[in-house]
């Protein structure tokens, strides 16, 4: 296995599954940080697979940067929006 394979299994196991753990439960501003830290560690991880296999493969992390960015800012709209009283 190659340096880039090993990095790349570390960023899986060893810094993945926690963000994803953070992610889904806590207060909204917490998940807000693990869902970050998860987009930076699968673009990261994407860009470790490219070096690996194919140069054709580096177009992923390319796309996941906008879609990371406009994804932080649809949740952080809605942890703006207070409740509604439709009851």
């Amino acid at each position: 296995m190659s340096g880039y394979g090993v990095c790349l299994l570390a960023v899986l196991i060893g810094a993945l599954a926690p963000s994803l753990a953070l992610a889904s439960r806590g207060r909204p501003p917490a998940r807000l940080l693990g869902l970050q830290l998860m987009s930076s560690l699968v673009i990261l991880a994407s860009l470790l697979f490219a070096q690996i296999g194919q140069s054709y493969e580096l177009i992923v992390p390319l796309v996941l940067v906008p879609l990371s960015f406009a994804g932080t800012m649809v949740f952080v709209r809605l942890l703006g929006r207070e409740p509604s009283d439709a009851a």
